[in-house]
């Protein structure tokens, strides 16, 4: 069955417009309810969480509203991030778990992402099933049966309670200026007040969410705000995460970005010295720079690549029994700690690493040397393919050849956005903007 509403991260779009309107809401929340309440006469519970959104409101309660009408109990946790989500589907032994977010799309874009009661993401065919499942008319739970709905007020107490033992026992965060951007998203309340906990001094940037601002110009996908707050303050070190907290970027004292390969290098070669990285390798996308891959490989590691999506890293983790893996643009999963990428983990394994050695950031962020990679973006009307028009292969062919040997390309479309992305890697700087920029020009003449 070909997929027409869950992406690589869910179920996504505008708020108000197809599928991300009320009455989706509604039938999602349903299919999910009669896939996970397989038996009759047993409790059932999911748990909801979401981002800032002002569209989260509606979602919220018409999922709530599908739900209960299969019989399931439904606990909602407010505004948490997305890995609370995964961690407290676990700990409350809840059947499912819900979460309502865009990530780092603006606040007019909403999505609805559901984890299986393991803490996990579903899998393509879970997902497939329920997708199914939306089409079809869905018996609802006789009238005595109709489940209940309850607040859970200490949800974001119990993530931080637990963010907290990731952070090593032995060692404090006290003397450390750290500034954390929440983006105006979930983490806004959590992220703060467990750095400051740990005995951080913690200058707050994008913690005033008013239901329209998440990710507006803060955020991991906007990190000038974060390295203005960094200099302006004399930060030893600026957390940017992103409107779900899924995301992360580390900036240095001097406001200089370090992405998420940079920051797996440092985990995986950190890890690899203690004998705490499985299997001796690090699982993150294609669309990793081939830097990471040759440092890992100088240390006598391994890289495994997959799709371009958390998803499937953590997949991939799991089918090979691997601990770390994470994506470029800051996903970073450790399943140590947790069941999908936590920015605010990431950022925490960071500030051990500076406690740890006693080095300033700047030291810690340039793990090895990049190689040259272009990404430009080509929006597209939805319904449309202009990856499948002829002078778009033809294109994309012949540019292949041509950098054959001296890098990369590739070229995907977005699972979350109306997108094609096109990416290369190249040494000669010059090529690859040639290359990329032809491929561009065929595509945005195709749209």
């Amino acid at each position: 069955m070909t997929r027409k509403l869950f992406g690589t991260d869910g179920v996504r779009g505008r708020a108000n417009t197809y599928p991300m309107t009320a009455e989706m809401a509604l039938k999602l929340g349903q299919a999910a309810g009669r896939f996970f309440r397989r038996e009759s006469g047993t409790a059932h519970r999911v748990v909801i969480g979401k981002d800032t959104r002002l569209s989260g409101y509606m979602l919220e309660n018409a999922l709530t509203a599908g739900l209960t009408s299969t019989g399931m109990n439904v606990l909602l946790l407010g505004p948490v991030p997305t890995p609370a989500v995964g961690f407290l589907t676990r700990s409350m032994r809840a059947d499912l778990g819900v979460m309502i977010s865009a990530s780092h799309n603006p606040h007019h874009d909403n999505g609805i992402k559901f984890f299986g009661p393991d803490g996990f993401k579903l899998s393509d065919a879970a997902e497939i099933e329920i997708e199914a499942m939306v089409e079809t008319d869905i018996p609802p739970a006789p009238a005595q049966d109709i489940g209940r709905a309850k607040r859970i007020d200490d949800a974001l107490g119990r993530y931080g309670e637990y963010a907290k033992t990731t952070f090593p026992a032995g060692l404090r965060l006290d003397g450390l200026k750290v500034v954390i951007d929440c983006a105006n998203g979930a983490a806004y309340k959590a992220a703060p007040e467990v750095l400051w906990e740990l005995g951080a001094e913690v200058i707050p940037v994008g913690v005033s969410p008013n239901g329209t601002n998440i990710n507006e110009k803060c955020g991991s996908t906007y990190t000038q705000t974060a390295a203005e707050a960094v200099v302006a303050h004399g930060a030893h070190v600026g957390i940017s995460l992103d409107g779900d907290a899924d995301r992360v970027m580390i900036l240095d004292e001097n406001g200089h970005v370090a992405d998420g390969d940079q920051i797996m290098a440092l985990l995986a070669a950190r890890w690899a010295d203690e004998g705490r990285l499985k299997g001796r390798t690090l699982v993150a996308t294609v669309m990793s720079n081939l830097g990471l891959e040759r440092f890992l490989t100088g240390r006598g590691l391994r890289l495994e690549r997959t799709n371009v999506g958390d998803r499937y890293v953590v997949e991939a983790m799991r089918r090979g029994g691997w601990n770390l893996g994470g994506e470029q643009s800051g996903h970073i999963v450790m399943t140590d700690y947790a069941t999908t990428g936590d920015g605010l983990f990431a950022g925490l394994q960071f500030l051990a690493e500076m406690a740890r050695t006693g080095q300033p950031a700047s030291s810690l962020i340039r793990q090895f040397e990049t190689v040259p990679q272009l990404l430009k973006n080509v929006r597209f009307e939805a319904g449309k393919q202009p990856l499948e028009a002829e002078a778009v292969q033809a294109a994309i062919k012949a540019n292949t050849d041509r950098i054959q040997g001296k890098g990369r390309i590739l070229i995907r479309k977005s699972g979350t956005e109306p997108l094609i992305r096109v990416m290369a890697e190249c040494e000669d700087e010059a090529m690859l903007r040639a290359v990329v920029d032809e491929i561009v020009g065929a595509v945005e003449a195709a749209v």
